[in-house]
Parts: structure tokens; C-alpha cells; sequence
């Protein structure tokens, strides 16, 4: 009799061991249980921690209440200005209702997925290339919206969409990069431009300060020189100044004229001394030839002092 009832209680121990193992359940903190019973939902969410069900006739179905990280496959399309690309994505999203995502839905993360390739396909072919490579961000919140309104009725919210990376072809590629280049060359040309713009405007301003003041130019020209031999050279190189070329041009065009003035005018016929010893009166020749002159009449002779002839001779050629 003693051996039947602990045979009992013993099976009586192992058979509420065996429901108790079989209606345990444990959630974790960052799930929610959504619990059918012959297949009919049960009002109440079962919250993290531990658990129990009826065995064989309930069943519990766990739900993350994570943000989901779902790569979106590379979508091939043609954007509204005819060039063909491949675009990928990122999509998160979390749950905010285990219910609707249970009943409303079969795979809610397959059924994601799904409206996420289909909406980058539909925003590729409604966006030109520039907005696909420079305007991201407007396009990451329409197709943000395009995946957020049929999600919100399986219990699904979108936490933010991100284009990832957009391939062109390599023909594609090197047209833009022709025209990023001819484009930056055009920016430098002007630069450059308004650069010696400025530079002949303060250019300007000094040769006008210069100009009131000679011995800058000199002063500049020193400091020049410094500059130069400061990098230890082997060549010196002197500039000259402009205005010494003209002052020596202006020099030069004065001494020609000088010279073609002095050939215009009529010269001084070498004297003849007289018989008396006196000299005669200068003959002036004239570029024409004219006649010649009488012979000249000797003057008497004048009385000298004895030992002033000397003096008679060297007075007479002074005359």
C-alpha cells in the first residue's frame, strides 16, 4: 500500500513537471507575447518575464519591439532624365503594435521589404540624377513616406530611410568628371581674372604715389635688389628703369637735331693776312656761290715805337 501511494505521488510530482515545462514560457525584455488560444486572439499582452500557457491549447507568438536594420537589395532603374542607374537602401524600422503586426499580416519584415524595393524603383524613376546625387535628403523622406503609409496598418512605423549608394555607368562617369573639370577650370579662369583686376588697380595707385615722389621708384628698386640677393644667387639681375631709357632716347633725338642745324648754317672762311701785316676782313661763304670780292687797298703804315713792334704785330693780328 506504501509502495502505490509514493508510486502515485511520484508520478503525480513528474506529471506537473511535465505541464509546468511544457506551460513555461519566458520573454524577454525587449519582446512582447501575443498569446492564441484555439487559434482565437487573447486580449492581453504578456509582458516581459516569465510566464505560463495551457499546453496544446494556447500558443505564443513573440514580437521584437526593436528597430529593425533591413538592407534594401540594389534596385536597376532609369531616372527621369533617361540614365540608367543602380540605387541600394536602408530601412528601419520598429514595431509599436504586436497585435496588428501578428493578425494584420503574415511576415510584416518580409512585407517591409517588399514595399521598400518597390518604392526605391518608383522614386528612381521620378527623380533626375542630379537630385539622386546631391538632393538626398529630400528623396530619403518621400520614400520614407511611400514605405510609412501602408506599414502603419500592419503595426509597423518607419524610423528613417537612407539611400545608400547610386552606380552609374562608366561612360556616365567620365562625362561628369569632363564636366566638374571644365567647370573648375572656368572658376579658376575668373579668379585669375579678378585677380589682375585688383592687381593693375593697386598697380595704378602706386605709380601714381611714385610719381609724386621720384625716389621711390629708386627705393623700390633697392629693395629689389635686396630681395634678389638675399637668396643667395650667383646672378644678379639689375632692371633699368624706363624713364632712364627715354631721358637717354629724349638725349639722343636732341643731339640729332643739334647736329642738322649745325649743317644748315653758313661758316666762317679762314682770314688772310694783309701785305702791310694786318689780318682782312672775314669772308663769310655763303652756300651759293657768289663773286669774289676786289683786292683789298694796303693801309699806310703805322709809326711805331722802337721795341713796340711786338706789341704793333700782336695787336694787328688780334684786329
Amino acid at each position: 500500500m506504501g509502495e502505490e501511494l509514493l508510486t502515485a505521488i511520484v508520478l503525480g510530482v513528474g506529471a506537473v513537471l511535465a505541464y509546468a515545462a511544457a506551460a513555461a514560457r519566458v520573454i524577454k525584455q525587449y519582446e512582447k507575447g501575443v498569446v492564441l488560444r484555439f487559434g482565437r486572439l487573447r486580449g492581453r499582452l504578456r509582458e516581459p518575464g516569465f510566464t505560463m500557457i495551457v499546453p496544446g491549447v494556447d500558443r505564443l507568438r513573440k514580437v521584437s519591439m526593436q528597430i529593425v536594420t533591413m538592407p534594401v537589395p540594389a534596385q536597376e532603374g532609369i531616372t527621369h532624365d533617361n540614365v540608367t542607374v543602380r540605387v541600394d537602401a536602408v530601412v528601419y524600422f520598429k514595431v509599436v503594435d504586436p497585435v496588428e503586426a501578428v493578425i494584420r499580416v503574415e511576415d510584416y519584415r518580409f512585407a517591409v521589404a517588399q514595399i521598400a524595393q518597390t518604392s526605391l524603383r518608383s522614386i528612381i524613376g521620378k527623380s533626375d540624377l542630379d537630385d539622386l546625387l546631391s538632393n538626398r535628403e529630400k528623396l530619403n523622406q518621400g520614400l520614407e513616406l511611400m514605405i510609412d503609409n501602408p506599414a502603419v496598418e500592419w503595426g509597423v512605423t518607419i524610423d528613417r530611410v537612407e539611400i545608400k549608394d547610386v552606380s552609374l555607368p562608366e561612360t556616365m562617369k567620365r562625362s561628369m568628371a569632363r564636366q566638374a573639370e571644365a567647370d573648375r577650370e572656368r572658376r579658376a579662369r575668373l579668379i585669375n581674372a579678378d585677380a589682375e583686376f585688383q592687381a593693375s588697380k593697386k598697380l595704378s595707385q602706386a605709380a601714381r604715389e611714385m610719381s609724386e615722389t621720384p625716389a621711390a621708384l629708386q627705393l623700390r628698386l633697392l629693395q629689389t635688389v635686396m630681395a634678389v640677393a638675399a637668396e643667395k644667387n650667383s646672378t644678379l639681375v639689375l632692371p633699368i628703369p624706363v624713364e632712364l631709357l627715354r631721358f637717354l632716347e629724349r638725349s639722343a633725338e636732341s643731339a640729332e637735331h643739334q647736329v642738322s642745324a649745325g649743317r644748315s648754317e653758313p661758316t666762317v672762311a679762314p682770314s688772310a693776312e694783309s701785305a702791310g701785316g694786318q689780318a682782312a676782313e672775314p669772308a663769310l661763304e655763303a652756300p651759293e656761290p657768289v663773286p669774289d670780292p676786289p683786292e683789298p687797298v694796303p693801309d699806310p703804315p703805322l709809326r711805331t715805337r722802337p721795341g713796340a713792334q711786338d706789341d704793333s704785330t700782336g695787336a694787328a693780328g688780334c684786329l
